[in-house]
């Protein structure tokens, strides 16, 4: 059976992938609705990432807002963006036929009454999301007296309040304030996207949540509504969606939330031939076993930058204060590097923001072939980059940092120039807290960039940083 697990977060910069031009075999009535038709009015979740949301200039951003456009290139369509101030204003505004589509919803019921659907765009797992002392969920019809924190108008609040109406919901309007209600335990569960919630755990840092089980007969099948009075644009989308490739899909989920799929043993012709104790004893093994390896995903996903696979900046500040209370333990030496790729801006403006990922990732590669054995390295923010350096004098980590800019002005980028690094360097001193230490690296690099760039800097301990 086919499970949808999260591998890594994200790059969460916007726009589409870029794609070959597709024609449509379209029919003749398709090609007289698109001759008198050529936009469309649709309505999305205004706040929903990393799916999607509308920024402050009112733009569709997120994994939806670049499938949605890659349909509607593909289909000949201009999408005129109708908005609302959240997800229910935009169902309410469906209904009332303000907007002919729908975003990325999955079919129910309930919306039967007034949409269509195209076939699906995307598929992810729903999971049963409580806090890390909470026992696995196999059956969500077993819980009794529970409580479950839920957003209004989506198709899981549909689902269980019809499925299990033993459980109490609790409606929130977002995603983030279902999971923050079982993270202050004011509920004991919620059910969400794994896409998402694994996107808000690592975004709001609550990381004392797990996921406590998978509800398979939940699973999202995202998929564009339209009004039942278009049924030919229906028709056209559907063409549009068929010849969206894997690739193209993975590279647009992957700007976002990469995802992959993984393939698991079906135990079903298995339970039909065992006794009932064995059956009940494969499954529990088999929930324990894929609890733990999402659970683990999940801390990896939340530890690690999506763009370049370094460390992120929880993890980080986590290596930082254990690396300082060791060095003061031990009176050992510890330095720390403060990288930042020179005129950065220049690359997104000249090559645009694909290439500047790109450049990244080298710089990613080049920082993590000249670590040694006790370094560790992850993204700080933006462009700029930290080493730890445990073992090593402000000398030793000038020296290696010198080597790194060396390095880099000899590497061959894809951009087909030459790219720069400046760096400063501290060393821990008898007062330094973590964010003093910070301070001065931070002080340093700022000297090599007004000293010119391509340099490293060093703050000498007894300095202090502005």
């Amino acid at each position: 059976m086919t499970r949808y697990l999260l591998l890594a977060l994200l790059a969460f910069a916007g726009g589409a992938a870029a794609t070959a031009d597709v024609t449509l075999e379209l029919d003749a009535a398709e090609r007289d609705w698109l001759a008198g038709n050529r936009s469309v009015s649709i309505c999305v979740d205004p706040d929903w990432l990393p799916f999607e949301m509308l920024n402050a200039r009112g733009e569709h951003e997120g994994i939806a807002a670049d499938l949605l456009r890659l349909v509607a290139q593909r289909a000949g369509l201009q999408l005129d963006i109708v908005a609302t101030s959240d997800w229910g204003q935009s169902m309410a505004f469906s209904q009332a036929g303000r907007c002919q589509l729908l975003s990325f919803l999955n079919q129910t019921p309930v919306r039967d009454t007034w949409l269509i659907f195209t076939q699906p765009l995307f598929t992810d797992a729903n999971v049963v999301i409580a806090r890390e002392d909470h026992p696995y969920v196999a059956d969500l019809s077993a819980l009794d007296d529970v409580t479950v924190a839920l957003p209004v108008g989506t198709s899981v609040e549909e689902s269980v309040r019809r499925d299990f109406p033993r459980l109490r919901v609790i409606s929130t309007d977002t995603d983030a304030q279902a999971l923050a209600l079982v993270n202050e335990r004011k509920a004991d569960l919620t059910v969400r996207s794994l896409t998402v919630a694994a996107y808000t755990i690592r975004r709001e840092g609550w990381f004392n949540l797990k996921i406590a089980g998978q509800l398979t007969s939940l699973d999202n099948q995202f998929r564009i509504g339209v009004l039942k009075s278009e049924p030919v644009l229906r028709d056209i989308l559907d063409k549009a969606i068929a010849t969206i490739t894997p690739g193209e899909l993975n590279q647009i989920a992957n700007r976002h939330a990469p995802i992959r799929v993984e393939s698991g043993t079906d135990y079903r012709l298995v339970v039909q031939i065992v006794v009932v104790f064995s059956v009940m004893l494969l499954t529990s093994l088999f929930w324990i076993g894929r609890l733990r390896r999402l659970n683990e995903q999940l801390q990896v996903k939340s530890q690690t930058d999506p763009l370049t696979g370094l460390a992120n900046r929880a993890a980080l500040d986590r290596r930082f204060a254990r690396a300082l209370e060791q060095a003061r333990r031990y009176s050992r030496p510890l330095s720390i590097v403060m990288l930042d790729i020179d005129h950065f801006k220049s690359i997104n403006d000249e090559f645009g923001h694909q290439m500047g990922d790109r450049v990244l990732k080298e710089f990613a590669d080049l920082l993590v072939s000249g670590l040694r054995g006790s370094d560790a390295v992850g993204r700080w923010g933006g462009e700029e980059f930290l080493l730890l350096c445990p073992e090593t004098s402000s000398q030793q980590a000038v020296a290696f940092a010198e080597r790194l800019c060396e390095q880099s002005r000899a590497l061959s980028f894809s951009t087909g120039q030459t790219q720069t690094l400046s760096a400063g360097v501290a060393e821990l001193n008898a007062t330094d807290t973590v964010d003093s230490l910070l301070r001065r690296a931070d002080a340093a690099l700022y000297r090599a960039k007004h000293e010119g760039r391509d340099r490293v800097c060093c703050h000498a301990p007894d300095e202090q940083a502005s």
